[in-house]
């Protein structure tokens, strides 16, 4: 089964796919990889010693995905604000073999995190949200060697982008705690064009070669004096 239907509970996911049929039977509407996406913002989480402590990041489920989502949320067992609490934790718990859909490196090092135990769902603009801190296993220092990560579904059947306004992600898509001095900047994807033919090629029903969503992952770019 595909990363985007093990996020969320059985539930959830008959609504999913009962939306995702209505697409189906629609003519003209594209098949072809990704059938979703999540719009996200990250905050590094950085202590008064220069340490990168986690990364706080916010992501918004598509309009279409949140609807069905919500409908079928709203009829559970003890209504939309308890269905969003239980779905917290059954996302949690699907990321986390996953790593989150996270990479960060720092110079040629790639970090490992810890577990998350922070973390929230909530319904903002009629959109399903995911809030959570993922700590590192160990703090790392910045300022010595720039900070790069992506965010993406290695299958793309999901595509993870950050919030933007038209083309532009705004500043508010990748911010930094504490007192660094830091320059940041989102990297757009820049597939190879057989690759976007790959991709365009696989439908609702094929699984895509792992480590086909890197090739169209941004890149936050994060410098500090």
């Amino acid at each position: 089964m595909n990363r985007f239907l093990l996020l969320f509970s059985a539930g959830a996911r008959r609504a999913w796919l009962a939306g995702l049929l209505v697409l189906l039977l629609s003519p003209g509407l594209a098949l072809a990889h990704p059938h979703g996406w999540i719009d996200i913002r990250v905050r590094l989480i950085v202590d008064e010693d220069g340490q990168l402590e986690a990364l706080h990041q916010s992501w918004r489920m598509d309009p279409f995905y949140s609807l069905v989502l919500l409908e079928e949320l709203s009829r559970t067992e003890g209504g939309l604000e308890a269905g969003l609490d239980r779905l917290g934790g059954e996302i949690r718990g699907n990321l986390a073999p996953f790593d989150f859909f996270t990479e960060v490196r720092v110079g040629d090092d790639q970090l490992g995190f810890g577990d998350v135990t922070e973390y929230t769902v909530m319904e903002r603009g009629g959109r399903v949200e995911f809030i959570f801190l993922l700590p590192l296993a160990e703090s790392r220092a910045l300022g010595e060697q720039t900070l790069q990560y992506q965010v993406f579904d290695p299958t793309y059947y999901l595509e993870v982008v950050h919030e933007a306004e038209g083309d532009t992600p705004p500043e508010e898509a990748l911010t930094i705690s504490g007192e660094l001095s830091c320059s940041t900047r989102i990297v757009p994807a820049d597939p190879d064009p057989e690759l976007v033919m790959e991709a365009a090629m696989l439908d609702v029903n094929d699984e895509a070669e792992p480590g086909l969503g890197r090739h169209f992952a941004e890149t936050g770019v994060v410098t500090c004096e």
